[in-house]
């Protein structure tokens, strides 16, 4: 199984050997608020509203400041405005009732408005620790690949964390994602484009069927 692993894992960073982070960011406190502002969103729209947001407010202290239905109406466009305004304001108030930001998972989770996902990403993207963040390009594509059985985001993390080095976790992340997001989509998933089909449920399940045919 070890050895199944990681030769998914080298096809993976063969396939996609630029796999980072797509959100823009100039500080982790940024990359937080964008991080809040793509769930259920593209990256490429969080950067188009960030690139107008962070030039009015890109601390805490400015966010805090802001009053709240102005910034729904500066993050409308992310989908789920209301409660996103309403995290990025408790956290940012959080940060400032700390002192500073937390550079950690345990510290980052502590944050009013900030999940497990969140904090992950933030963790492995800014501040360079190991970290597997379950967003749904993740969870699709470990399942169809047989790196876990689970039914949850949380199990997903758990399994990957238990099936390979934890100096692999944040490369698997982003390696995952980009599998998700440019490949291995939730219908239509682009499987003449994959060098993975070997190790694939979801092909074995739909070859020499219509390519077409969603799950």
């Amino acid at each position: 199984m070890l050895s199944r692993n990681r030769e998914i894992f080298d096809l993976l960073a063969q396939k996609h050997g630029d796999a980072h982070c797509e959100l823009n960011y100039d500080t982790p406190f940024e990359l937080l608020v964008a991080v809040v502002l793509s769930a259920q969103c593209t990256d490429k729209r969080v950067n188009a509203v960030t690139e107008e947001l962070f030039k009015v407010a890109d601390t805490p202290e400015a966010f805090v400041a802001m009053p709240l239905d102005e910034l729904e109406k500066r993050i409308y466009s992310c989908g789920f405005y209301r409660n996103k305004a309403k995290a990025i304001k408790e956290l940012s108030a959080s940060i400032l009732e700390l002192g500073e930001m937390p550079s950690t998972r345990e510290g980052l989770m502590r944050l009013r408005g900030v999940g497990r996902k969140t904090a992950n990403v933030v963790y492995a993207v800014a501040f360079g620790g190991n970290a597997i963040a379950v967003d749904t390009h993740v969870f699709r594509v470990a399942n169809r690949l047989g790196l876990v059985n689970a039914a949850t985001p949380e199990l997903t993390e758990q399994g990957l964390m238990e099936a390979f080095d934890e100096d692999m976790w944040s490369r698997l992340h982003h390696l995952l994602i980009f599998q998700g997001r440019y490949v291995c989509h939730s219908r239509q998933p682009d499987c003449a484009q994959c060098n993975l089909t070997k190790y694939c449920a979801y092909y074995s399940a739909h070859a020499g069927k219509d390519e077409h045919e969603t799950v």
